[in-house]
């Protein structure tokens, strides 16, 4: 029976303009005014025989609450997500013109012995660390022994130049770094630092993107800032 009447009361709400409390572009969902006046007239309707229960009544009350609560902490998520996607905007547009350390072995050369300089680490003791530059065609350009390095992060350095000591042509190159690590010859994750040239927004303002000399990267992927 209390589901009937319930049913008849929405019915009255929506279709009576003087109950009514949405505006005109209502939605069709009931807010908390609704939903007290709609408890009201349960309660006039209800069988004086057989009153509806207290916990019934709580029941109700506690559902409503909670979806209400729901709907409410939504929309405090959105505007925190807004506030903190512009947060995330105004750090990365403050990053152009900076240097940041990319997971990336892949570099633009500007020619003309431009030097390029990385970084990496090692888990354990590397001995014998090789660096091999390689041209966008995979042709080997030059070998540097580095030498050994303890446990931890290292930085490295290539001057530009090729085998012959001439300065390489502006361009795409590798850089790949081998090493004995533990007694096993160990390929060493390389970072590379690149400048940011610009910052691109998604939809929305998501998917925040920084493009660098080195191709584009996400916000997150950034290992360390250094000067420009």
């Amino acid at each position: 029976m209390v589901d009937s009447v319930s049913n008849s009361i929405i019915d009255g709400l929506r279709n009576n303009p003087a109950a009514q409390v949405n505006t005109q572009e209502d939605s069709g969902a009931l807010d908390q005014s609704d939903f007290f006046a709609l408890l009201t007239q349960q309660l006039s309707f209800q069988d004086p025989t057989k009153p509806v229960e207290n916990n019934e009544m709580i029941s109700q009350m506690t559902s409503f609450t909670m979806a209400d609560g729901i709907s409410s902490l939504n929309s405090n998520f959105a505007e925190f997500a807004a506030s903190m996607t512009s947060n995330q905007a105004l750090q990365a547009s403050s990053l152009v013109g900076q240097k940041v350390l990319l997971p990336t072995k892949t570099v633009q050369s500007g020619g003309g012995g431009e030097p390029i300089s990385g970084a990496f680490t090692t888990p354990l003791s590397a001995h014998n660390t090789q660096m091999r530059i390689d041209d966008k065609n995979g042709v080997l350009i030059r070998t540097v022994d580095l030498g050994n390095f303890e446990p931890g992060k290292h930085s490295f350095q290539w001057d530009g130049l090729n085998e012959n000591g001439d300065p390489v042509a502006a361009g795409e190159y590798t850089i790949t770094l081998q090493a004995s690590v533990g007694n096993k010859a160990t390929a060493l994750p390389v970072s590379t630092y690149a400048k940011v040239k610009s910052v691109s927004f998604g939809a929305n303002g998501s998917g925040l993107t920084i493009n660098t000399d080195n191709g584009s990267a996400k916000l997150s992927d950034i290992e360390e800032i250094g000067e420009g």
